[in-house]
């Protein structure tokens, strides 16, 4: 029987969560915001909206948000031509596609960064199906984006593993009924990956890697 491997992107397979905080905060202070980084570092792994939502609150001024939310864009464009994927994310993900795995991309990126990040990650061979932010009406913590990369792979909750490094990662997986695995390499602590779903967590793709026949993946 099938089984899929479904993987969050940005701080999970490709060195990115920083970019996004530096990026964010810059959006926001040029919209005569102050917001603190270690708010914003909390908060990525959001979709834009729901982002600028936790971070300004449900009072703001709403018609500020597609303002804050290109000029983000356009700063972290800058940085498209050089992302760095983390050390053995492509390797994990071909051992899961050699291994029968059925690997599915589920990421807020679309467009242009979604290039940019897979560009980084240089495994599309292992790649078998994306869910974007395009795909989907409600992004994480919502499952619908977990549940979506379920319906491309074709497989039921039952028979996926859901990959991530931030606690709305697991809160989707285990809304969506996936056995979750949580990654350090995005800079939430264990405590909290553990807290929100996660039933087993590693330093970054290269230590699931080397564990994976003792892991949810073997």
């Amino acid at each position: 029987m099938d089984r899929a491997a479904v993987f969050d992107v940005d701080g999970t397979l490709v060195d990115t969560n920083h970019l996004h905080v530096v990026t964010w905060w810059e959006a926001f202070r040029q919209a005569g915001h102050r917001v603190p980084m270690h708010a914003i570092h909390r908060a990525v792994g959001l979709g834009s909206a729901d982002l600028i939502a936790r971070l300004l609150g449900e009072d703001r001024d709403t018609g500020e948000d597609a303002r804050i939310g290109a000029a983000h864009t356009t700063l972290y464009a800058q940085y498209f031509d050089r992302l760095p994927a983390f050390a053995g994310a492509g390797r994990l993900l071909r051992r899961l596609h050699q291994e029968g795995w059925t690997v599915v991309l589920a990421t807020s990126a679309s467009g242009p960064e979604l290039r940019a990040l897979r560009r980084a990650l240089d495994a599309d061979d292992a790649v078998d199906a994306t869910a974007s932010s395009d795909d989907v009406r409600q992004g994480k913590p919502a499952p619908e984006p977990v549940e979506r990369a379920l319906e491309l792979a074709g497989v039921p909750a039952a028979r996926a593993v859901f990959v991530g490094d931030t606690v709305w990662d697991m809160r989707a997986g285990a809304a969506a009924g996936v056995r979750c695995v949580g990654l350090l390499c995005g800079g939430i602590p264990r405590a909290d990956l553990t807290a929100a779903g996660a039933e087993e967590v590693y330093d970054d793709p290269a230590h699931l890697l080397a564990e994976l026949a003792d892991s949810a993946l073997a």
